[in-house]
C-alpha cells in the first residue's frame, strides 16, 4: 500500500529546521522553485517545493528570511537532488543564498540522453512516462504576491509531485542506456559554469556586431558594458533596463563629445540618451583620457575564417557518422555552439587557444569518445584517415 503523501506549507524558521530535518534522511529529492523575474537582474526567489514521497513541503521564502537549513540540504553530498531544466533555479540559489549545490542532476539533461532532444519541457516528460497532462495555466503568475492561492499552491506541489514519482524509471532508463554518468557530468558542468564568476572584461564579446569595431572603439565599448552591468548589479534591473546593446556599440563606434550628438548616432535609443546620457559620456570621457590603455584585439569572425562553411559541414557531417556507432543523438554529440567553440580552438581566433577548459568537445565524456578522433579529422585536412 502506498504511503500518504503529507504536504505541508512552511512559512515559519521551526517549520523549516524541521521539515529540513526529515529531509536529512532522504537518499533523493525532488525539488523546484518558482521565482519572479520581469524587472530585475536577479530572480525573486517566490516559493521551493520538496518532495520525499513522504513530505512535500512548500517553502515560503519571502515570510523566511534565514533560509540556512535548505541551502544545507542542497549542499549536502548525501542526498541527490533533482531537478529539472535548473538553469534559471541554479541562479536563484547563488543569488539568493549563495549556495552551490552538490550532488545534482537535472532531469531535462536525462531526457536528452533518452533521445528526447536537448530541451524536453517538463510537462512533456510527465506525460511522457505518466500519460498525465499538467495544467501549466499558473507559470505566469506573481509568486511574490501574498497570499498565495490553491490553485497556485496546487501547480507548484504538482511539479515535485510527479517529479519524483517519475524518478524510479527515468533513473532505471539512463542507467540501462548507459550514459548516467555522462548525464551527471553534464548537470555538473551546469553547476560549475553557473558558479564561475563573470569576467567582466569579457562582456563586450556578447554584444552583435562588435566585430565591426577597431581596437580603439572596442575598448570603448568594453568599458561602457562594464559601466552597464555595473550598474545593472546596484540597481537590481536587467542589463536591457540601463541601456541598450546598439546604444552602447553607437557610442563606442563615434565617441561622441556631448549629448546633443550622441541623440543623433543611428541605432542609439533615445531614452537610453535621456536617462543615461551623462553617466555614459562621463565613462567616454575617462576611457578618451586614459594613457597606455591595454586595448582589446579586432575581433576575427569564424564565419569568414578561410574555408569555415565547408570544413563546418564536413565535421557536423562527421559527428553525426560517430554518433551512429552509439545510441545517442548528434545534437547531444555537439550543437553548432560547442562545434564552433572546438574551431575557434583549433584556428587560435581571438584568444580561444588559451580557454580549453571552455571547448566541451575537449573535455569530460566527449573527449575520449569523439573528440579525439574530431582533432585527428580536423588536422588531416577535414579527412578521415
Amino acid at each position: 500500500m502506498q504511503e500518504t503523501l503529507e504536504r505541508i506549507y512552511v512559512e515559519t524558521s521551526e517549520q523549516l529546521h524541521q521539515v529540513c530535518q526529515r529531509y536529512t534522511q532522504a537518499s533523493v529529492l525532488a525539488i523546484d522553485t518558482e521565482f519572479v523575474r520581469t524587472r530585475t537582474l536577479y530572480p525573486k526567489l517566490g516559493l521551493i517545493q520538496i518532495n520525499d514521497a513522504k513530505t512535500l513541503a512548500l517553502i515560503d521564502p519571502v515570510a523566511l528570511p534565514d533560509l540556512s537549513p535548505f541551502w544545507q540540504l542542497l549542499e549536502s553530498p548525501s542526498i541527490q537532488k533533482v531537478l529539472h531544466a535548473c538553469s534559471e533555479d541554479l541562479e536563484v540559489f547563488l543569488t539568493a543564498g549563495n549556495c552551490r549545490p552538490v550532488n545534482l542532476i537535472d532531469s531535462q539533461i536525462i531526457m536528452s540522453f533518452l533521445g528526447h532532444g536537448l530541451s524536453m519541457g517538463y510537462a512533456a516528460m510527465i506525460a511522457h512516462y505518466t500519460n498525465i497532462e499538467l495544467d501549466k495555466s499558473e507559470s505566469r503568475t506573481d509568486w511574490m504576491k501574498r497570499p498565495l492561492t490553491t490553485k497556485q499552491l496546487n501547480y507548484a506541489a504538482a511539479d515535485v509531485e510527479h517529479l519524483f514519482n517519475v524518478l524510479p524509471q527515468v533513473m532505471a532508463d539512463i542507467e540501462k542506456s548507459g550514459w548516467l554518468a555522462a548525464a551527471q557530468e553534464e548537470s555538473d558542468i551546469m553547476v560549475e559554469r553557473k558558479f564561475t564568476s563573470i569576467d567582466v572584461s569579457q562582456l563586450y564579446l556578447n554584444i552583435k556586431m562588435a566585430w565591426r569595431l577597431n581596437s580603439q572603439q572596442l575598448y570603448r565599448l568594453q568599458q561602457l558594458a562594464i559601466w552597464r552591468y555595473q550598474q545593472a548589479q546596484q540597481k537590481d534591473r536587467p542589463i536591457g533596463f540601463i541601456a541598450k546593446d546598439h546604444t552602447l556599440l553607437g557610442l563606442a563606434q563615434v565617441n561622441p563629445e556631448n549629448v546633443a550628438i550622441m541623440a543623433n548616432i543611428e541605432g542609439v535609443e533615445y531614452l537610453d540618451v535621456k536617462h543615461k546620457g551623462n553617466a555614459m559620456l562621463a565613462v567616454l570621457k575617462r576611457v578618451n583620457e586614459e594613457k597606455n590603455a591595454v586595448l582589446p584585439e579586432v575581433i576575427v569572425r569564424l564565419d569568414e575564417y578561410p574555408g569555415y562553411k565547408q570544413n563546418f559541414k564536413k565535421l557536423k557531417s562527421y559527428i553525426h557518422e560517430l554518433s551512429e556507432a552509439t545510441n545517442l543523438q548528434a545534437e547531444n554529440f555537439a550543437s553548432k555552439k560547442q562545434i564552433n567553440q572546438f574551431l575557434s580552438w583549433y584556428f587560435k581566433l581571438n584568444g580561444a587557444e588559451n580557454k580549453i577548459h571552455l571547448v566541451d568537445i575537449m573535455r569530460g565524456w566527449r573527449k575520449p569518445l569523439f573528440g579525439d578522433k574530431l582533432l585527428e579529422f580536423v588536422e588531416n585536412g577535414f579527412k578521415v584517415n
